[in-house]
């Protein structure tokens, strides 16, 4: 299971300690939290973490469309299945 650490800072930090919250997203791998009058406004990741939680949420649709796909008899052979990615990968 994934978690991510999280620090909750002032949208003042922001500002005022940029570097510090840059440096604490991209070497602890956390979410920096920023709040405006004490209520979550925005958060703060690594370019790297944003790139992965972006790829994880993106495969999670996939498998939950193909559970989908499961569930309501939409499904066919293997052999089919790869007769078509056979075919695909000789046109392109």
């Amino acid at each position: 299971m994934f978690a991510m650490q999280e620090t909750i800072r002032p949208s003042a930090d922001l500002r005022n300690h940029y570097n510090e919250i840059s440096k604490q997203c991209r070497e602890g791998k956390e979410a920096v939290i920023i709040t405006v009058n004490g209520r979550g406004d925005t958060v703060s990741l690594s370019y790297e973490e944003y790139k992965n939680m972006k790829s994880r949420i993106e495969l999670l649709e996939v498998l939950a469309e193909a559970e989908d796909d499961v569930k309501n008899g939409r499904v066919a052979p293997i052999s089919e299945t790869f007769d078509d990615l056979r075919a695909m990968l000789q046109e392109g």
